[in-house]
């Protein structure tokens, strides 16, 4: 027996003296999908043919790391490496401005299926699923600060005829895959400074989100998620589709929040939310990212930020109703190492989750023995979960972590430097 085998073995034995079944942890853990943003490896760029001055290329990366993904064809590459690195079956989610265009100049109210109908073929390829965004930045008709809301009737038409399509193409990869496609909806309307018609913005946002969404899809084919921020750059001080804006318009229409781990004052708590919500909600998309100070995107860390969230997240029995996607975007690093290590992150935050005997705390509390409570969540903290992340990972053959890290530089030297 190796060495691996031997430490599962000494910690699925102390896990069951617990009540925890290992067996089924790693199996929920085998189930549960990662969307993994395909921004990460080339900053948020996208393959838009800009040369009529209508994308603006993108948003703003921190960082010059040599080895970014210039085309479809890289991108790609590196995505397959990635999933080579990483436990588990997965999903890829893309932006708009991420079509197979080619030398076509497609804007965004232009966009069709056709466009991502290779991305159907690569992904059928490689075993994985597929989610899709709305790309509402980087564009001529953005620069107002408003799209959605935008008290211009050309401007805020031309946006819901750009979500309309984004949806029609969700659905169809939803329906192609046989694997339903999350499409997920975020809007950097607001203002810098002072707002005095905040409502006006809010009802014009939802007469278009009310003209967006009434096309159905099959629930099997699409699920529609609106994503809400806190602030950003340029929308210090307003932001028309706020937390508050967004619940309430999910749950009057059978939507699912989004909720994103940067989108929010650095004292809430998004695991708090979940419980709060679920009730009341189709489901809950989450975008796992790591904010610092502000919502700057940082690779995911096993911090106690996201373990708290997935702890919320099996503690309340609620793992099927809750899709796992990643935001952030490095470029201060090997992009492919990024992505693989907040991956890998989330996955283990999961997993100790999934570890944790739930049926036992429970139970404490609900006897009011709080000792008992408060002494086991200690020791679980010391508790051999490492040995089954281990076991986890080689029976799926993907590298250990010392392994892992030579493999992307390996990559670095091999691929990506020689990009130029």
């Amino acid at each position: 027996m190796g060495r691996i085998d031997s430490a599962y073995m000494l910690a699925k034995e102390r896990y069951g003296k617990l009540g925890v079944d290992v067996e089924a942890a790693m199996d929920a853990l085998e189930k549960t999908p990662i969307s993994i943003h395909c921004w990460q490896g080339d900053d948020v760029t996208g393959f838009e043919n800009i040369e009529k001055g209508v994308s603006r290329g993108g948003l703003q990366a921190t960082g010059n790391y040599p080895g970014r993904a210039r085309n479809i064809d890289e991108l790609r590459l590196d995505l397959e490496k990635v999933l080579d690195m990483v436990p588990g079956r997965h999903k890829v989610s893309l932006h708009a401005m991420y079509g197979d265009f080619g030398e076509e100049t497609v804007d965004r109210d232009g966009i069709e299926f056709d466009h991502f109908e290779s991305w159907v073929d690569w992904a059928r390829e490689n075993g994985v699923g597929l989610d899709f965004n709305a790309t509402m930045f980087a564009h001529s008709k953005a620069d107002s600060g408003f799209t959605l809301s935008s008290k211009d009737p050309g401007v805020r038409g031309f946006w819901v005829e750009h979500v309309k399509r984004c949806r029609e193409v969700s659905a169809e990869i939803g329906r192609r895959l046989g694997i339903p496609c999350v499409h997920n909806l975020w809007v950097p309307d607001g203002m810098k400074d002072t707002t005095v018609d905040k409502s006006g913005y809010r009802g014009l946002l939802r007469e278009s989100l009310d003209e967006i969404y009434s096309v159905e899809y099959p629930r099997g084919h699409l699920l529609d998620s609106v994503e809400s921020k806190l602030f950003g750059l340029g929308s210090e001080s307003f932001v028309v589709g706020s937390h508050d804006f967004y619940l309430g318009y999910a749950v009057s229409n059978g939507l699912m929040p989004c909720l994103d781990l940067g989108h929010y004052h650095p004292t809430e708590s998004v695991a708090d939310k979940v419980s709060a919500i679920q009730p009341f909600v189709s489901g809950i998309m989450l975008h796992v990212s790591r904010g610092v100070r502000w919502d700057s995107d940082h690779v995911v860390v096993l911090n106690e930020q996201v373990q708290d969230l997935f702890h919320e997240i099996v503690r309340g029995g609620i793992l099927d109703k809750v899709y796992i996607g990643l935001d952030y975007f490095d470029a201060s690093i090997n992009r492919v190492g990024a992505w693989v290590t907040g991956i890998r992150a989330t996955q283990k935050a999961l997993l100790y989750a999934l570890l944790e005997p739930v049926k036992l705390l429970k139970g404490y509390e609900s006897e009011g023995d709080y000792f008992r409570r408060l002494a086991l969540l200690e020791e679980l903290k010391s508790m051999p979960w490492g040995a089954i992340w281990d076991s986890y990972c080689d029976n799926n053959s993907v590298p250990d972590g010392h392994e892992l890290v030579e493999r992307v530089k390996e990559y670095e030297k091999k691929t990506q430097t020689t990009r130029t």
